[in-house]
């Protein structure tokens, strides 16, 4: 089994598959007669198909603990699909670009640690394995695309892979211990 080491989720490491949303080095501009900071227009929800429509809902993930396995990959083609903790939980966030005749291009795949206070936007149709709660439960916000259409292409994996905890050279200073 091939070894996937995990990377620091910044907004331009993470731009091919999707947002980073988070408020740290993010502009601002005051609402609520200045007692609020908006961070805004963090992502965009992307939605396709006759029947859809935008949708909020919650979520509450089991907790994972390395080594974590990835056997699958899963996307959404008629929209996106955001995942914001609303409790400080660390999770794993596995991806992959599109590739040959429409399945995940394997030798692409990546693992990102996303630190408890920030999440992530898949684009629409991005390859990504499901929700991994890291060391403890998650409680989500999930914003995607709601309607009857089928929504979720899931694939195994050829070559199944192993997260062990351990991060890329130049990614080691991000603490895996949580809030």
């Amino acid at each position: 089994m091939s070894i996937l080491k995990l990377e620091r989720l910044t907004r331009e490491s993470f731009a091919p598959f999707g947002d980073v949303i988070e408020i740290g080095n993010r502009d601002w501009f005051p609402i609520n007669g200045g007692t609020t900071r908006r961070y805004h227009d963090q992502a965009r929800v992307q939605v396709t198909g006759d029947d859809g429509q935008g949708g909020i809902s919650m979520a509450r993930g089991d907790a994972f603990e390395f080594p974590l396995s990835i056997n699958m990959l899963e996307r959404h083609p008629l929209g996106s699909q955001a995942w914001i903790p609303v409790n400080g939980t660390p999770f794993i966030a596995v991806v992959a670009p599109n590739g040959v005749n429409d399945l995940p291009d394997e030798t692409g795949i990546r693992a990102f640690y996303v630190e408890g206070v920030q999440g992530v936007n898949y684009h629409q149709g991005t390859w990504h394995h499901p929700l991994m709660s890291l060391g403890r439960t998650g409680d989500f916000i999930v914003i995607d695309r709601i309607g009857t259409a089928p929504n979720c292409d899931e694939r195994t994996l050829q070559q199944p892979r192993i997260v062990d905890g351990s991060f890329e050279v130049g990614s080691a200073d991000i603490s895996l211990s949580g809030p």
